[in-house]
């Protein structure tokens, strides 16, 4: 990848990120800072428009390697839906750093003129009670739900936000995506979708989670309940095995634990499986290997398309990029995209928090939406909120 700057630190690069001037990914890799837009993939006319997508950033990047641009990369993140416009640019200046570091970051707290949830706590748990009962009915076997917090707070700025996400779980993938129009995406997702980085092929599926406590007696209690939950690792197998699957048509030598292990942000613990694998043809990049494997049933279900469905008929909002992908891909093929999870989107007047929970034949909605509840507190408490009183 060209970059200008190769030297900066991963804070020095997070303090220059200013919204609507700039994008930033940081992940245990390294963090990247990209300013301006050079060119912008276009969009596409199809219905289906991420199966050429792949195809459309190459294209893209052949046009800036003619004009002797020295970025050749893509930064930006894909909506959840498979006709949605993807906002990827190939940016004016790419600097690269090292990966963030643990720091103390608070943010500043919002001038918040007013909260409302979508649904309500109470519309969500029916939402869930009615897809357990098509689950048992044999529409699906996995669907999942979301809900979300529309916050009215004028003059937002989500910087100080993504500063404190990125000082709060420096092992995650922050970001902060300029979606235009005053727009932007940002958030802390603890789960890699996939990356490529050489012939290595690396994801993370995450699936199954249990809030943190702040006893850590009980804290440890919660998590081996977790890796103990015949629930949880039935979802999480769901997810895994389908990965792999999908990676096995791209990869040789896969490694897949046969056992989930527990993986832990600031607010929640994870089932969680590193998969990795050697790529069979250099001339796929990370971004054709994450077309193909979203969205995976973390952020949908199982069968995709029946959940799909579900999720229009029970969610009463539009997930744009909220479970999409974010991240990166350059020249070579070399990228990490992760899963757009722990986000919320912003303007001037103010944003809108995201976050689901994987419904299957036995789920308690009053349990999911606990999980809702816990996973909002990422993006509240980077707010400077509490996320108890206010989801």
């Amino acid at each position: 990848m060209t970059t200008v700057s190769a030297t900066s630190t991963g804070a020095e690069l997070i303090a220059g990120y200013r919204p609507g001037e700039s994008s930033l990914f940081a992940s245990p890799r390294g963090t990247l800072l990209a300013e301006g837009t050079y060119f912008a993939v276009p969009p596409s006319s199809r219905p289906d428009a991420q199966a050429d997508l792949a195809r459309r950033v190459e294209a893209v990047l052949g046009v800036a390697e003619a004009a002797g641009h020295e970025v050749r990369a893509v930064v930006g993140a894909v909506p959840f839906a498979p006709g949605a416009h993807a906002r990827l640019v190939v940016p004016m200046r790419l600097s690269r750093g090292s990966a963030p570091a643990a720091f103390v970051n608070r943010a500043i707290p919002v001038g918040i003129r007013s909260v409302r949830p979508v649904p309500t706590p109470d519309g969500y748990r029916d939402a869930v009670a009615r897809a357990v009962k098509q689950i048992q009915d044999g529409r699906y076997t996995k669907v999942v739900l979301s809900r979300s917090l529309r916050v009215e707070a004028n003059g937002f700025d989500p910087a100080p936000a993504v500063r404190a996400l990125a000082g709060r779980d420096p092992g995650g993938y922050t970001f902060a995506v300029d979606l235009g129009a005053g727009r932007t995406l940002f958030g802390a997702s603890p789960e890699l979708l996939v990356s490529r980085h050489g012939r290595t092929v690396t994801a993370n599926p995450l699936a199954g989670s249990a809030a943190r406590s702040a006893d850590p007696a009980q804290d440890a209690r919660r998590a081996a309940a977790l890796l103990a939950s015949e629930k949880d690792r039935h979802e999480h197998a769901v997810v895994s095995e389908q990965v792999a699957d999908v990676l096995r048509e791209y990869c040789k030598d896969l490694i897949v634990p046969e056992e989930p292990s527990v993986v832990g942000t600031a607010r929640m613990w994870h089932l969680s499986t590193l998969i990795t694998g050697e790529i069979a043809d250099e001339s796929v990049s990370a971004l054709e290997l994450a077309t193909a494997l979203h969205p995976t049933p973390a952020v949908c279900g199982t069968p995709t398309e029946a959940a799909r469905a579900a999720i229009a008929e029970l969610e009463p909002f539009d997930r744009e990029f909220y479970t999409g992908m974010v991240g990166w891909v350059d020249a070579n093929g070399d990228g990490e995209w992760a899963v757009t999870i722990r986000c919320a989107t912003a303007d001037s007047e103010g944003l809108e928090l995201f976050a689901g929970a994987g419904v299957v034949a036995d789920s308690d909605p009053a349990a999911e939406l606990a999980e809702t509840t816990a996973k909002l507190g990422t993006l509240l408490t980077a707010l400077g909120l509490d996320g108890d009183d206010v989801a």
